[in-house]
């Protein structure tokens, strides 16, 4: 906690730590979630108890959290969505104690915590989205003139990163989701990916035309000597990880003059919104997103409906 410890209150024995791994274990075990998780919830149970030396989790009541609470939106300076994020995992905690019967009351049941802003979705529009997936190919002829970013990747690199922007474009997928593809998960006859999502959730996603050619364009020209299982590699043939790919887009982004703040979860973002302004149903557009709820995707609804009133002020008579 930035080298700084809350003040405990009153005195106890230090928490039996095999509780926090229990809980740790019930999660990967019983409720598959994912090693991301995991570890999140491990660093907010780290931190959380560290913040009260000498007391253990049952001895730990409402205002012990008021304390805490207190001290990440002040000191800590942290949002309103990454405390309630952090809460939440403190509550999954005393509920499981509560289960166990390790504690008697979840002390977290009645805590008000800041209201979570809410904030539309950002995306693409059709006209950038295009012009970001061409960027790949127009710097890759380039690349020879130019100095500095994309100066020395080889020519299937280009291509590999035509495919990645074509994938996230045509599925929607997850970063994490797309840097575990294997080729195996592919049916190319089928247009569809077999993904692996939140929660160890398996899905089939569509595959668009301009995403399989782009594919089969970059994995023909890959070196023989890669001949990788996973679909997108580096160099030296070994998956391309999440932070890989968040730079790589990156400066695609500032290559096309578009905002470098968009992520890769933007593009998820700006999948699903343009399938809803095409008239997708909202049903099939939690399923292709792998959504477990559809209040998850009904916040894409909102960004539609905004732009639709902008088309009708724009072009109604009388609006």
């Amino acid at each position: 906690m930035g080298g700084s410890t809350l003040h405990a209150e009153g005195e106890g024995f230090l928490p039996p730590v095999s509780w926090p791994e229990e809980f740790l274990e019930h999660l990967r075990v019983q409720k598959n979630y994912s090693d991301k998780t995991g570890r999140n919830y491990r660093q907010t149970l780290r931190e959380c108890g560290s913040s009260f030396p000498g007391l253990s989790w049952d001895r730990l009541g409402p205002s012990h959290f008021r304390q805490y609470l207190y001290h990440l939106s002040t000191a800590r300076k942290l949002g309103p969505a990454t405390i309630r994020l952090r809460f939440s995992a403190l509550r999954s905690f005393y509920k499981f104690l509560q289960r166990r019967e390790r504690v008697s009351v979840n002390p977290l049941v009645d805590l008000k915590l800041p209201v979570k802003q809410k904030r539309l979705p950002l995306f693409l529009s059709e006209e950038q989205v295009l012009k970001l997936l061409a960027a790949p190919l127009e710097m890759g002829r380039d690349a020879g003139k130019r100095r500095g970013a994309g100066r020395k990747k080889e020519a299937w690199q280009f291509l590999r990163d035509a495919a990645i922007l074509e994938f996230f474009y045509s599925t929607g997928m997850r970063i994490d989701e797309l840097v575990g593809l294997e080729m195996d998960d592919i049916d190319v006859r089928g247009e569809t990916v077999r993904v692996m999502g939140k929660g160890k959730k398996e899905r089939m996603v569509v595959l668009g035309a301009p995403a399989l050619e782009a594919l089969a364009a970059y994995r023909d020209a890959l070196p023989l000597k890669l001949a990788p299982r996973a679909v997108f590699v580096g160099p030296g043939g070994a998956p391309l990880g999440a932070r890989a790919i968040q730079l790589m887009l990156k400066g695609y982004l500032l290559f096309c003059g578009l905002d470098h703040r968009m992520s890769p979860h933007k593009l998820r973002h700006t999948f699903a919104t343009h399938l809803l302004d095409r008239g997708a149903d909202l049903r099939s557009v939690q399923e292709l997103l792998g959504h477990a709820s559809l209040s998850t995707t009904q916040i894409y609804t909102a960004v539609t409906a905004g732009r639709m009133k902008q088309v009708y002020q724009k072009a109604h008579p009388r609006a």
